[in-house]
């Protein structure tokens, strides 16, 4: 769907207009953007698939070497989700999704979300 509508092309093509040929704008963009959407999916290990999507074409564009765009798709990926599942993984045993997504999201998420709903609501 994504190859087939050119969405992606477009919106890299308007982006790229607005940053400019700034490399120094444009890698603070990116990084902010990837923070943004880290904190908005609630994982890094989601905002990576997502992020380079747009981020490829767009470092290619840019010229960026292949060593810079793994660097600024990966910044946005925090130890919380990597570094734990890294070292719990040592034995082989680990599975990310329901070994850490799954318990993170109904032991700290769901709270969160419940909280944020009741302060939403009081404040």
């Amino acid at each position: 769907v994504v190859n087939q509508t050119g969405a992606v092309d477009t919106l890299i093509d308007a982006t790229l207009a607005i940053l400019g040929a700034s490399k120094v704008v444009f890698v603070i963009v990116l990084i902010i953007i990837g923070l943004l959407i880290t904190m908005g999916i609630g994982t890094s290990f989601g905002t990576i698939p997502v992020i380079a999507l747009f981020y490829v074409p767009m470092c290619m564009k840019m010229n960026m070497s292949v060593g810079a765009t793994a660097c600024l798709i990966a910044c946005p990926a925090s130890d919380s989700t990597l570094g734990p599942t890294s070292g719990l993984n040592a034995d082989g045993q680990h599975d990310h999704i329901w070994d850490t997504c799954v318990p993170t999201f109904f032991f700290y998420n769901l709270p969160l979300a419940i909280a944020g709903f009741i302060g939403g609501m009081i404040l």
